[in-house]
């Protein structure tokens, strides 16, 4: 049982880009037909029972989008939870990149160009107080790597484990507290979840 509100993290529904593994920051690529019905089938179910203190999305069309069709229209955009700035790997696949730098990761290496792995965990610090401040349940639409970096920092790790979090499109992870821990309660949830 949680101690204290939940906050329910929903990744954005299939894109063409997240079927091909190509890094998707600021290039606003939209849901595929099945990332819609991705969006409003299975999410808008897994979320329909649930009453939410505050709800905000990612300025990003495929998150408004996955909002939207989820039935939360009115979703409130907070640009801090706006997907990774790649940089010069923008719409590249790690196996492109690694023909060029032999082991690169967005976990282990520079986004030239780009945002550092230390500014993304400190905006993803800055969405932790705005959840902290409701005292209500949470429900945030976004992206891969910003809501894994998200867990991993509610969980007072560092922001580089998040790539230990593999997170699905159209999936759902609710963090909890627990005897005073912040812990994961539900990980890349694809199925109705208990409250």
């Amino acid at each position: 049982m949680a101690d204290g509100p939940d906050v329910v993290l929903v990744r954005h529904g299939e894109t063409e880009w997240s079927l091909t593994g190509q890094h998707t920051g600021k290039a606003d690529i939209p849901l595929t037909p099945r990332g819609e019905a991705q969006a409003r089938d299975r999410l808008g179910s897994i979320l329909a029972r649930r009453h939410f203190g505050r709800v905000l999305a990612s300025p990003l069309s495929r998150a408004r989008e996955t909002a939207r069709l989820a039935g939360f229209p009115d979703a409130e955009v907070l640009d801090d939870l706006r997907e990774w700035d790649y940089g010069a790997y923008e719409g590249r696949t790690t196996v492109d990149i690694q023909a060029e730098i032999p082991g690169w990761t967005p976990w282990t290496h520079p986004m030239v160009g780009g945002e550092s792995l230390e500014e993304l965990g400190a905006r993803c610090d800055r969405v932790l107080a705005v959840i902290d401040a409701v005292g209500d349940d949470v429900l945030l639409f976004a992206h891969g790597h910003l809501l894994r970096v998200l867990a991993a920092r509610w969980c007072t790790l560092p922001a580089a484990e998040g790539r230990r979090l593999l997170l699905d499109t159209a999936t759902v992870g609710v963090l909890s507290r627990h005897h005073d821990l912040t812990c994961i309660r539900h990980w890349n949830v694809t199925e109705q979840i208990q409250s």
